[in-house]
């Protein structure tokens, strides 16, 4: 699978990659990478079904975390960094567990290794009532979207992934693929083959009133990635890069220079 990718930051700097969460794209990590920028090459990567990427009816993380693995050979890359928030945590996760020789370091964002119960249904009601062949505009769309997503920051996050395809809108992610695989991305990643656990230096950061990282994953957390650590980010919620991108910023930087 081709992921689209976008570079920052000099060839000479150690690779750091970054993955988006579901519905998102490497844009939404712009503003991260171009400030990671001053001190690594930073890949941020659409993920499969997701922004420039190709589509494909496998969304399993052990799919992605093949995706991951063609990437990252095909820019030559012997060890990275890398860094995940939500569903792209998982991603990251599962490669943490499928290649652990090619990391140097892992950062999970406000996400755990465990199976959530769907809690997306709104969200894809919402997307699915949009009927595409009215739009004369994205305000057309945010208004059709609002009787089923009230929160207008979720609206306009969403409908980054909305663009006009000649002469009607479209989705650029693929909303039946992401729908009817969701079951796969509710899931925990799952060790492959012989590496049961990854012992390299992790970090994981919780949003504090987020609750995608509760105590009781603890455990699980633990058995997967025995050297974690983790960093609660006050006054956030699920996405705390976005929120206090200064504070997480500084956070990240710390740990990847330790």
């Amino acid at each position: 699978m081709h992921l689209h990718a976008k570079k920052y930051g000099s060839d000479n700097n150690p690779p750091l990659i970054i993955l988006h969460g579901l519905f998102g794209s490497l844009d939404n990590w712009a503003g991260q990478s171009n400030v990671l920028a001053e001190d690594y090459q930073v890949w941020a990567l659409d993920l499969r079904n997701h922004g420039r990427s190709g589509w494909d009816d496998d969304t399993s993380y052990a799919a992605m975390s093949d995706d991951l693995l063609q990437f990252i050979d095909a820019q030559g890359f012997d060890r990275i960094l890398l860094l995940g928030h939500s569903m792209g945590g998982k991603v990251a996760m599962q490669f943490a567990l499928d290649h652990p020789h090619r990391l140097q370091k892992l950062i999970v964002v406000d996400i755990a290794p465990v199976l959530y119960p769907p809690h997306h249904n709104d969200v894809f009601a919402g997307l699915n009532a949009v009927d595409l062949s009215t739009l004369g505009s994205r305000r057309d769309a945010d208004v059709q979207l609002e009787s089923a997503i009230t929160e207008p920051s979720i609206r306009q996050f969403l409908l980054k992934n909305l663009y006009r395809d000649s002469d009607q809108f479209a989705w650029r992610m693929n909303l039946a693929a992401l729908e009817s695989g969701y079951d796969q991305t509710a899931a925990a990643p799952e060790p492959r083959g012989d590496n049961a656990r990854y012992s390299g230096p992790t970090l994981f950061i919780k949003g504090e009133r987020s609750h995608y990282i509760e105590p009781q994953y603890r455990d699980a957390i633990a058995a997967l990635f025995p050297c974690a650590e983790a960093r609660i980010m006050t006054a956030v919620g699920h996405w705390p890069h976005a929120e206090k991108p200064k504070a997480f910023n500084a956070l990240i930087t710390r740990f990847l220079k330790k």
